[in-house]
C-alpha cells in the first residue's frame, strides 16, 4: 500500500524535502542544546519560515502539532532514543532502543513518517544487531496503518579523537542499500565523501527517496554549496539540524536551503539572499 502521508513532507513542484533536525536533545548531550533551549520559540520559527517538514521526539512534537492552520510543516518522529552521541562513548553498554507501540504514539501525533537508526560503528556489532531488531518490530506496524519508515543508516569510524562519521561512499552506499532492503520509505544518511560520488547511494537506494543529514556547523557558504553539489547529485531532501537551528537567523537560512532545494538558485545567489534578509532583520 502506498504510503501518502510521506507528500507531508516534499515540496509538490521539486519533489524534493527540506526537514529540520531538532530532536538533538534526545540523544543526552548538552553540546546539542544551544539553539534549542526554548522549543516553541525554535519550532515556531522554523515553521512561519515554511520548511517542508521538522524531525522532533515524542515529548517535543506537540509543539508543532498544537500550531494552528494547515500549513504547517510535515512530523518526522524520532521513536528510537540512544546513547551513541554523548560526549563520553559508554563502550560497556551502548543501547539503542524503541519505544512500545512507537506507530501507534506515531498515529495519535499525526507524524507524516517515524524515523529510527541503522548505526554501524567500529567494534561495536551490537548496535548495528538492536538497530535491526527495532526496524523488524515496527515494520509490520508500519504496513498495517500506512506509516511511512524512515531508516537513518549512518557509519562510523573510530580515530584518535573518537568516533566519526565515515563518507566513505562503499561504505554509505552499502548501509544505504541495507535500509532500502529493509522496508525503508525514506533514507536519512551522510554525505558521501566527496559529494560527487552520492549519485551511487541515490542509485543503490533503489527508487527510496534519500535525503542527507547536515553534520558539523559549518559557514554560511560551506553550507550553501555542500547543498547546491548533493541536489546535482540527485538528493531527494535535506535534514539539517544545527545549521539551521544554531544560525542567527534560522528562518532566513531554511528559506536560502529551500532556494536551492526548490527553486534552483545557486549557492551564491542563495548567500546573497540570505544576506539581504540578515541585513534586513
Amino acid at each position: 500500500m502506498e504510503k501518502v502521508r510521506l507528500q507531508r513532507l516534499f515540496n509538490p513542484a521539486s519533489q524534493r524535502s527540506l526537514i529540520v533536525a531538532i530532536d538533538h536533545a534526545l540523544f543526552n548531550n548538552a553540546a546539542f542544546l544551544p539553539g534549542i533551549e526554548n522549543m516553541p520559540k525554535i519550532v515556531g520559527k522554523v515553521a512561519d519560515a515554511g520548511a517542508d517538514g521538522v524531525l522532533l521526539s515524542v515529548g517535543e512534537a506537540p509543539h508543532l502539532q498544537r500550531l494552528p492552520g494547515r500549513g504547517k510543516p510535515g512530523l518526522m518522529l524520532r521513536v528510537d532514543p540512544a546513547n551513541f552521541y554523548n560526549t563520553e562513548l559508554p563502550v560497556s553498554h551502548l543501547h539503542c532502543r524503541v519505544f512500545d507501540n512507537a506507530v501507534e504514539i506515531a498515529l495519535r501525533l499525526d507524524a507524516a513518517c517515524i524515523l529510527l537508526n541503522l548505526l554501524d560503528i567500529d567494534g561495536h556489532p551490537e548496535m548495528l544487531n538492536q538497530c535491526v531488531e527495532n526496524v523488524l518490530r515496527v515494520k509490520s506496524d508500519c504496513d498495517r496503518y500506512g506509516m511511512p519508515l524512515g531508516i537513518e543508516p549512518l557509519s562510523f569510524r573510530k580515530t584518535a579523537d573518537g568516533y566519526v562519521g565515515d563518507g566513505n561512499p562503499q561504505r554509505v552506499t552499502t548501509l544505504a542499500r541495507m535500509a532500502a532492503e529493509l522496508g525503508a520509505d525514506i533514507i536519512k544518511t551522510d554525505s558521501t565523501e566527496p559529494e560527487e560520488e552520492f549519485h551511487l547511494v541515490v542509485e543503490a537506494a533503489s527508487g527510496v527517496p534519500v535525503t542527507v543529514r547536515g553534520g558539523s556547523k559549518a559557514s554560511d557558504l560551506e553550507v550553501l554549496e555542500h547543498t547546491e553539489r548533493l541536489v546535482a547529485q540527485g538528493v531527494a531532501g535535506l535534514i539539517y539540524g544545527r545549521n539551521v537551528i544554531q544560525h542567527e537567523n534560522p528562518a532566513a537560512m531554511t528559506r536560502s536551503l529551500q532556494a536551492i532545494l526548490h527553486g534552483g538558485m545557486s549557492a551564491k545567489q542563495a548567500l546573497k539572499q540570505l544576506k539581504a534578509e540578515k541585513r534586513a532583520g
